[in-house]
């Protein structure tokens, strides 16, 4: 049986996202114990925004998007958290 490693604490959401980002579960825990769960009451964490934008952009976004394989709406997401994050962090 494989030894497993310890999962470090995390101060954030963010630094655990980062953590598994780069890190294989399989080292961390014992997957041949794990249980099916359901969880029934969940509410979405997402709501739907609709914006106009130039096509340019549209356009240049796939384009950016499909060079890094990933949907370009997640690319959007991902442009707009860090922006918000840098903003956020500039005012302080």
């Amino acid at each position: 049986m494989k030894k497993l490693k310890t999962i470090p604490k995390f101060k954030s959401e963010d630094e655990e996202r980062d953590f598994w980002a780069i890190h294989d579960s399989t080292n961390y825990i014992d997957l041949s114990k794990a249980k099916r769960v359901t969880f029934p009451n969940l509410r979405r964490t997402t709501k739907l925004v609709a914006i106009n934008m130039p096509i340019s952009l549209l356009d240049n976004l796939k384009f950016l998007a499909n060079k890094m394989d990933i949907a370009y709406q997640s690319l959007m997401k991902m442009f707009l958290s860090e922006r918000v994050k840098k903003e956020l962090h500039a005012k302080r």
